[in-house]
């Protein structure tokens, strides 16, 4: 029901280790953020962390089968007179593609976003859901019935 569309994360995460780049985003190069997905009886659920991320920062498009969401942590303003000395919150854009199957019923998803996770809920289509189906007996017209 669902594929990873990003092949370079891997390749992304070592060369952040190794050269030391920091976790930062643009719009032109967005740091992806983890997720959960999972099948919840009818539904399939796809939960997000974006913790300190206000909620009218958060951008979700479905396009065909491809989910994207968009999120932007901007640092917090303290005014003038402070001046860094940590900075280990990554900040900027964080971006996520993922595909949907057809399995899905991409036009009833619901969103919530609470405690600095985003989850959404994405019910499993009527076409892809089990059903039972009955097997019909040919009636011939010239059919005797013989009784003994």
């Amino acid at each position: 029901m669902l594929m990873r569309s990003e092949p370079f994360t891997e390749v992304n995460r070592l060369a952040q280790q190794l050269f030391g780049a920091t976790a930062t985003g643009t719009w032109s190069r967005p740091t992806a953020m983890p997720v959960d997905a999972f099948r919840n009886g009818d539904e399939f659920v796809i939960a997000f962390d974006l913790p300190g991320v206000d909620a009218d920062a958060i951008d979700i498009d479905v396009e065909r089968n491809v989910l994207t969401v968009r999120a932007e942590r901007r640092p917090i303003d303290l005014g003038e007179q402070s001046t860094v000395q940590l900075a280990e919150r990554p900040l900027g854009v964080f971006s996520r593609q993922l595909f949907l199957g057809d399995a899905l019923d991409t036009g009833q998803i619901d969103a919530a976003y609470d405690n600095g996770v985003l989850v959404l809920r994405i019910p499993i289509a009527e076409k892809a859901k089990p059903r039972k189906i009955t097997v019909a007996g040919r009636q011939q017209a010239d059919q005797k019935v013989i009784t003994g």
